[in-house]
């Protein structure tokens, strides 16, 4: 007899196609709605479809959903609906990281400023193509962040539910907002800290990546304090141990897995955990070289492996491989001391695993 594969923890409950089912839906009426406006608006329409779609692993709504569900929430499609608002924020945050990165792809394709530059390009239209792609991707952004809103309170629960939730979904947007800025004044000002690396992490990325969708379930299941007491002491360290191993990928990561060309982060000049260990445990010859090269645009082949070398030989990656253990371990003894149902808590426990040792 042939054993079956085991189910993905991203798979349980059938949740990915609902949530994809949930996106397409509000999407295609979103489609409708834009183009009575204008059909201009059709090529707006196709490229947050394509965005949203296509790829993604629907992490952030499997936090919320089994935080629901551990905290004693019923299942229910307009529950998956309301999660799926998570994509949107998660859109948005994409299309204008890529745009304040200048990254030429995401997941493969071309990133949504690129796209509309092309667009612009090909049309042969007048003025500036990059400037017009920029002008979209920031508008697009926007929209996807306007339309988290608006499929939350379209999700069809009741106003009181989505009022729970609401505090949490406000504070969520707030905190990567001000972490993504706080990620661009760190690149700026050459700021190069472990401490500022990790405050970057936990509010650019590991506060809306695990612990606020977390948390937004609980507030949905009206959860009681201790339940949510323990989520935070779950999805924070879970969310900075996902961050980190972002932040290795950015680095490591094979490009055909990640969809992003290899180095792009020390193109970038990302200040990141990873790096900030190298600028601590490197010998003098080694800071220097990092300090140089660190952010440049033109950074070649040789130049990535070299930075590389210095991460790996300086003990850089082992130490932050230990901390995305070390991490990891903390959030799951916080999730061992709540009672939960045995399905969520599985699967919670399954999905801190998958957070933190993908390749993609």
């Amino acid at each position: 007899m042939t054993q079956e594969a085991p189910v993905s923890p991203l798979d349980r409950a059938g949740l990915r196609q609902r949530i994809d089912k949930a996106l397409a839906d509000f999407l295609s009426r979103q489609r409708g709605w834009l183009t009575t406006i204008d059909d201009a608006l059709l090529p707006v329409a196709e490229a947050v479809e394509a965005f949203v779609l296509r790829g993604g692993k629907r992490l952030r709504p499997a936090f919320a959903y089994w935080g629901y569900r551990g905290a004693g929430g019923v299942d229910s499609d307009q529950v998956v609906a309301s999660l799926a608002a998570l994509e949107f924020v998660q859109a948005s945050a994409l299309i204008h990281d890529d745009l304040m990165d200048r990254s030429d792809t995401r997941r493969g394709e071309p990133a949504v400023h690129r796209r509309f530059a092309l667009q612009h390009r090909t049309a042969g239209w007048g003025g500036d193509p990059d400037g017009f792609g920029d002008a979209a991707a920031i508008l697009l952004g926007d929209l996807c962040l306007v339309w988290s809103d608006e499929l939350l309170h379209s999700s069809g629960l009741s106003p009181e539910t989505v009022a729970r939730a609401r505090p949490v979904f406000d504070e969520m947007r707030t905190e990567v907002t001000v972490g993504q800025y706080l990620d661009v004044l760190t690149q700026a000002t050459g700021v190069t800290s472990v401490e500022r690396a990790s405050k970057v992490a936990r509010y650019k990325s590991a506060k809306y990546t695990i612990e606020r969708p977390m948390l937004l379930g609980a507030a949905l299941a009206e959860a009681p304090v201790e339940i949510r007491t323990a989520y935070s002491g779950y999805g924070l360290p879970l969310g900075e141990a996902f961050q980190l191993r972002d932040d290795v990928l950015g680095v490591f990561g094979d490009p055909g897995q990640t969809g992003k060309p290899a180095g792009d982060d020390l193109r970038e000049g990302k200040r990141t955990y990873l790096v900030a260990a190298a600028f601590e445990d490197t010998d003098p010859a080694g800071r220097a070289l990092l300090t140089r090269r660190l952010g440049d645009p033109g950074l070649d082949a040789a130049g990535v492996d070299q930075l590389r070398e210095i991460i790996v030989s300086s003990g850089a990656l082992d130490r932050t491989e230990r901390r995305i253990a070390t991490l990891t371990d903390t959030a799951l003894a916080s999730l061992a001391e709540v009672r939960l149902d045995s399905e969520s808590r599985q699967v919670l426990v399954d999905l801190a695993i998958a957070a933190t040792r993908r390749k993609d």
